[in-house]
């Protein structure tokens, strides 16, 4: 059943359904006809029973018997305790009419005062004669009701209703229900069909699509229809497509700037060591010096790639603890301003007071190191670079601001994925690997801070974080 199509397990299901429609409707106007019939006589009489003792004492009451039995086939009798008929539909009494009476009166007193029996109407009795008219013998059912009459002594209240014979009801719904099945079963199996082709034919065009997407196409699109989930579905994959397309882009870019990456100082290094190999009488401390810090360059690479992955798997923990990130970054800034110094480079850090946060130091710091070296790296001709702090309510934000060419509006959003390359460009850094942004997103969100970056193309740009004190 699990492997049966949607379109053939709706058809099953609504048939079913229609089945069981049927099934009811048979054994309703069938099986249970009679007992529904007899049940539905036998409210009647109560409620008839109710209203004449509710009249008993009333001038009109032999009007009010009359209306209730006319076209009714019933007879209404209200007699004594002793079975003495007092008022009653049809004018006949004798002895015999006392007696049954009385035992009908007696079998209610032990009901609670309420009696009803199945018995049979004969033609030659004249009590029931004109109820009957040509017929010989009918079922009938007799109620009877005892209750206080308005003198202060006993009534009771009989009544002989007709049980109109049903079979031949019975038989011709029998063949009414034969037509009627047949046509419901017809409609049922076409209107199965066209529901079931419906609710399935858009899920099984968005499986295609589906399979498409699994494949690596990730120009499919989704055009769901007809119902609100099936669109809602439709744009939910269109938006996976759209994030998966990225994903990919953005995994052949880093595979492709990595390899450039890579590629560079390794030829460094291979051609200085074949240089070495080959005149080792030459060997120079620059050649040396550059090996070291081509090796230096891919450690660095290889660690920022290690640390991302470990934060965004969150199997990197932070160590929390409270410090002074005035002084902190300040000692960072004076560092990164000695070794660039003989470069042309000068950093300026610009704070009003010491701040103390809850956070890791460490972390922090490399985000504050990540983000000099960006500004570095893009910094541009005048190679000033400006550190700010500022204190707003109980949160404190760092800004490092270069004056080089910034970034377009439209690739403010992605530059803060690993290894995204502004215009598409990529250029090998001064320092660092190109994953900084990636890492100070991740790291500043480990903390619950903010993040952003103001950005006007030809006229710098300004990153920033804040965290809460």
């Amino acid at each position: 059943m699990n492997k049966l199509r949607l379109k053939w397990k709706v058809f099953a299901f609504l048939l079913g359904f229609c089945a069981l429609l049927l099934i009811i409707l048979w054994l309703f106007q069938t099986v249970f006809l009679d007992a529904f019939y007899k049940n539905v006589r036998i409210m009647e009489m109560q409620k008839y029973a109710a209203e004449v003792i509710n009249n008993a004492g009333d001038a009109e009451i032999a009007e009010i018997i009359n209306a209730l039995t006319e076209n009714s086939d019933i007879s209404i009798d209200i007699i004594d305790l002793q079975g003495r008929s007092k008022l009653r539909s049809f004018p006949y009494q004798d002895r015999f009419a006392i007696d049954i009476n009385t035992t009908l009166i007696s079998r209610a007193r032990e009901n609670g005062g309420e009696f009803y029996e199945y018995s049979t109407l004969e033609s030659q009795n004249p009590r029931y004669r004109t109820m009957l008219g040509n017929r010989t013998s009918l079922e009938s059912l007799v109620y009877v009701k005892i209750a206080d009459d308005a003198a202060g002594g006993g009534i009771a209240v009989i009544i002989t209703a007709i049980i109109s014979p049903v079979n031949t009801t019975v038989t011709t719904l029998r063949y009414q229900l034969y037509v009627v099945s047949g046509v419901m079963i017809l409609l049922s199996i076409i209107l199965a069909i066209l529901i079931a082709k419906n609710v399935s034919k858009p899920i099984e065009e968005i499986n295609r699509g589906a399979l498409t997407l699994a494949k690596g196409n990730y120009d499919t699109r989704f055009y769901g229809k007809g119902f609100h989930e099936i669109v809602t579905l439709s744009e939910t994959l269109n938006t996976a497509a759209v994030e998966l397309g990225r994903v990919e882009g953005l995994r052949r870019e880093l595979l492709a700037n990595v390899s450039h990456d890579l590629r560079t100082p390794l030829a460094l290094i291979y051609s200085y060591a074949e240089m070495m190999s080959d005149f080792p009488g030459e060997i120079t401390s620059e050649q040396v010096q550059v090996i070291m810090s081509e090796t230096r360059r891919l450690t660095s690479l290889v660690n920022d790639v290690l640390d991302l992955s470990k934060l965004e798997s969150d199997m990197e923990r932070l160590n929390i603890s409270r410090f002074n990130i005035t002084q902190s970054l300040l000692e960072t800034t004076k560092r990164m301003d000695e070794l660039l110094n003989n470069d042309g480079f000068e950093i300026k850090f610009t704070s009003s007071d010491d701040v103390y946060v809850n956070a890791d130091e460490t972390k922090i710091g490399r985000a504050f190191y990540n983000l000099l070296i960006n500004a570095i790296n893009y910094s541009g001709d005048s190679r000033t670079i400006s550190v700010l702090q500022t204190v707003t309510d109980n949160r404190v934000r760092i800004s490092v601001t270069d004056n080089g060419e910034g970034i377009v509006k439209e690739e403010l959003p992605l530059i803060w994925d690993r290894y995204y390359k502004s215009n598409k460009q990529h250029k090998r850094a001064i320092t660092g690997t190109g994953m900084g942004l990636s890492i100070v997103r991740k790291i500043i969100e480990l903390h619950g801070g903010g993040y952003g970056v103001q950005s006007e193309f030809g006229k710098g740009s300004t990153f920033w974080f804040e965290l809460t004190f």
